[in-house]
């Protein structure tokens, strides 16, 4: 009698059980339908705009190797170093730009230690090699940034002629997101975007601050939420700000030609002796050799460097005026 009760629920399990679990392993007719719209949608996409929407998504690794990215989110400096590339729009990874910087400091004092038997010229040479990398990017986010200062007062000539026209602050953003050209239209895009997706404006401004920490931006924002709290026109406010803009753009391409030859003698003061002494030493290496073969030639060269170092620093540091 309990044989039968069983072999009765089993039958019952079988009939019952067995067809849900083929059908909901089997997609339904509407996911079927589904699945073929989204194929075909990516079939008929061109690659260029799945290369756009790819892009789309955020990629915080710091290195494309897992146990390097592991390594280098636990490091202070990492963060920073993404920053400064993100900043500079280049694809680097913080531990390319790393492992960059360590061949660019070892493979000069291999070569020439291996050429010359010479250590303390190979490691002043593996040291000044070993800022190549960060001076690039360096350069990258200074030439980038340039060009956003340029390409400010136009695109908030465009927002007070929206605001004017009757459209919001948002959408004004949107507006020079669509309308400039890169990185002014890139950057108010993404804060447009920002604040569409949910965020406050005051939050949105603190990104493209940190995106691009310019003073004349910091102007805008500033007076964007002073507006904001205290009411106003803020068409008459940014126009102002935008005339404010091109008044110390003016007077800092008036500052840089008068300190162009200061900063022209900085220059020859701290490269001319490094030029002097290679060339001497290619003319008459047994000469140049004693300044590293003795204690008092190497003295002198660790004060020549540190008393060249203090010059140049003291030099940029008088051509260098702040608007």
């Amino acid at each position: 009698m309990g044989l039968i009760i069983v072999l009765v629920f089993v039958g019952v399990f079988v009939a019952i059980a067995l067809p849900l679990v083929a059908n909901a392993l089997t997609p339904s007719q509407s996911a079927r339908q589904a699945l073929a719209t989204l194929h075909s949608a990516l079939e008929g996409e061109s690659l260029e705009a799945r290369q756009q929407t790819i892009d789309l998504r955020k990629n915080d690794q710091l290195s494309s190797i897992p146990w390097l990215n592991r390594k280098l989110l636990s490091l202070e400096v990492a963060p920073l170093l993404h920053r400064l590339l993100s900043q500079a729009e280049l694809s680097w990874s913080a531990g390319r730009l790393m492992g960059m910087t360590g061949v660019c400091f070892v493979l000069p004092i291999c070569v020439i230690y291996l050429r010359f038997g010479v250590l303390l010229p190979a490691l002043a040479a593996g040291l000044g090699l070993s800022l190549l990398p960060m001076g690039w990017v360096l350069f990258k986010r200074s030439r980038r940034f340039g060009k956003f200062e340029k390409g400010l007062p136009e695109a908030l000539d465009l927002m007070v002629s929206a605001l004017r026209a009757g459209h919001s602050l948002n959408a004004a953003m949107g507006l020079v997101g669509r309308e400039c050209a890169a990185p002014v239209g890139t950057e108010f895009n993404i804060c447009f975007e920002e604040q569409n997706f949910g965020l406050e404006m005051k939050v949105a401004l603190d990104n493209l601050l940190e995106r691009v920490p310019l003073q004349d931006l910091r102007i805008v924002a500033t007076a964007i939420m002073i507006q904001k709290e205290s009411g106003g026109n803020l068409a008459e406010v940014l126009d102002k700000t935008s005339n404010l803009i091109r008044e110390r753009f003016r007077l800092k391409r008036q500052i840089r030609v008068h300190t162009a030859q200061g900063r022209l003698t900085g220059w020859i003061l701290t490269l001319v002796p490094v030029a002097l002494g290679i060339v001497m030493y290619f003319v008459n290496p047994q000469m140049m050799s004693v300044l590293w073969r003795r204690s008092i030639g190497i003295k002198m060269m660790w004060g020549a460097g540190i008393m060249t170092l203090i010059g140049g620093f003291i030099i940029n540091r008088i051509v260098d005026i702040d608007v």
